[in-house]
């Protein structure tokens, strides 16, 4: 069963590791901007060439098969390179307190818009 709920996601995910724009990605794969948003939003979901999962897959810094692999269920675990750059785990851990300074922020404006509906 193809998994293209899980190729959105990685796209998704991959935009925002990278920064990338879609504009950027599409340009970048050769493909339209439409094929791009319909894969990463999951949207009319059917049968792509592999070329364009290639493609799409190296302008996201992955290897070719990447995305491919993805939409054929495989859990796909980070280079080695990858897993033990200590500039990425930094970033791991900054993007972690980011995530949880959000969640306190939210919780304090939660609080405060619940205040002022009391009486």
């Amino acid at each position: 069963m193809d998994r293209w709920d899980a190729v959105a996601k990685a796209i998704s995910d991959r935009l925002a590791e990278t920064r990338m724009t879609q504009m950027d990605v599409a340009s970048k794969a050769g493909v339209s901007l439409t094929t791009l948003r319909e894969l990463q939003h999951n949207i009319n979901a059917r049968k792509r060439q592999p070329r364009t999962l290639a493609a799409i897959s190296e302008a996201l810094g992955w290897p070719s098969p990447y995305l491919e692999r993805v939409l054929h269920g495989e859990t796909l675990e980070p280079h080695a390179e990858e897993a033990e750059d200590p500039v990425l785990r930094k970033l791991d851990a900054v993007l972690d307190e980011l995530q949880e300074l959000r969640d306190r922020v939210a919780a304090l404006e939660k609080q405060r818009a619940d205040e002022a509906e009391r009486p």
